[in-house]
């Protein structure tokens, strides 16, 4: 996972079933995914009653339809949701633009904080008509469909708000990796940062110059020495 944008690997390589599997999001969505089967079913094959008196088919969360409607909507989107969260998990680490990687992460994280709004708002919908409803015809089994509906609608929240603090989360860890400097990127914890040696011409060199010798050849040192006009060739002595 080391080398990607966003937490995961980098772009093109390949993905480990095992691994995928194991990561904390892919099994808080596969918890999103049954929890949504459990909840659709339950109010769908046990949430309706035909009523002879007004010979029709009601809710039997006190009889309200927009209880048992709101109950498998949410249900059904958050089912279709889970599955296409699941595959772009599979695929994240295909896409190789890392603007790409951020707008999913987003999705993800808006997607995630509002389904967990909205299964909040149907677990209190839901305990409150049921609490109000009649007991049913069909005994515990109706019944206990009933109140798994409810149950799972509580766990829904706790499932999809694990979804939206990893998204949070690998969101930071994006953004972090996007503006860490240059020479601190890819660094191992604990480890010196890297920097580069200046070259030129293929060969190391001091960027700062090298230090003045202060015994070098000045030519205002110079004196004219005696006897300079005597005809001989006398060559100039540097004083020391």
């Amino acid at each position: 996972m080391d080398g990607g944008a966003f937490g995961a690997g980098k772009a093109g390589s390949s993905v480990d079933p095992l691994e995928f599997v194991r990561r904390p999001q892919v099994i808080a969505r596969i918890l999103c995914w049954l929890f949504a089967i459990i909840i659709f079913g339950s109010i769908s094959s046990k949430g309706w009653a035909f009523d002879k008196v007004q010979n029709r088919e009601v809710c039997l969360f006190n009889k309200d339809l927009n209880a048992c409607n709101y109950g498998t909507t949410i249900a059904v989107f958050a089912f279709l949701a889970a599955v296409g969260f699941l595959a772009g998990e599979w695929f994240f680490q295909q896409i190789s633009s890392v603007k790409m990687r951020r707008r999913y992460i987003m999705l993800d994280f808006g997607f995630s904080a509002f389904w967990t709004f909205l299964y909040f708002v149907g677990f209190c919908y839901l305990t409150s008509q049921w609490s109000k409803s009649e007991t049913p015809e069909g005994g515990s089994v109706i019944t206990n469909g009933l109140q798994a509906a409810i149950a799972f609608s509580f766990f829904s929240i706790f499932s999809w708000a694990g979804c939206t603090w990893f998204a949070y989360q690998r969101y930071k860890l994006g953004v972090g990796d996007t503006f860490a400097p240059i020479e601190t990127q890819g660094t191992a914890p604990g480890a010196a940062p890297w920097t580069q040696t200046p070259t030129q011409d293929g060969n190391p060199y001091n960027a700062g110059g090298y230090p003045s010798y202060t015994g070098a050849y000045n030519a205002e040192s110079y004196q004219q020495p005696p006897f300079a006009n005597n005809g001989a060739k006398v060559s100039p002595t540097p004083s020391l």
